[in-house]
C-alpha cells in the first residue's frame, strides 16, 4: 500500500495564519468574533479555545494549578503551559489580561 507523502505547506499555512489574525483584528464586536469562531471552528475546537482562555484567567487571578485542574478537569501539563506564557513579560496573553483588568477598573469608576 502506497503512503501519501505529506506536502510541506508551512509557508502557505504561515500566510493563512497571518490572514486569520488580520481578519480577527478587524472585528470590533465580540458577537462577530463569536460567530466567526462558530463558522470556522468545530464546537470541540471552540470549547478548547475557551478552556485555554479560562485557564489563563484563573492563573492570572492567582488560582493554584491544582485548584484549576480540579475545577476545570484538565491536566496539570496544560495548566503549566499556560503558566509559562503568563510569566513572559512580552506575552500577548499577559497584555490582553492586563488590558482587561484596566478596562474593568475604569468601568467601576464611572
Amino acid at each position: 500500500m502506497a503512503t501519501r507523502q505529506r506536502k510541506d505547506n508551512s509557508e502557505e499555512l504561515h500566510v493563512a495564519r497571518l490572514e486569520l489574525a488580520s481578519a480577527l483584528a478587524s472585528l470590533s464586536d465580540p458577537n462577530d468574533v463569536e460567530r466567526f469562531f462558530a463558522d470556522v471552528f468545530t464546537k470541540a475546537e471552540t470549547r478548547d479555545i475557551a478552556l485555554r482562555w479560562r485557564i489563563f484567567q484563573l492563573l492570572d487571578e492567582g488560582a493554584t494549578q491544582r485548584a484549576i485542574a480540579e475545577r476545570l478537569g484538565v491536566s496539570l501539563c496544560k495548566i503549566t503551559r499556560g503558566s509559562r506564557f503568563l510569566k513572559d513579560p512580552e506575552s500577548v496573553v499577559r497584555k490582553i489580561l492586563e488590558q482587561g483588568k484596566s478596562n474593568r477598573r475604569k468601568g467601576k469608576r464611572k
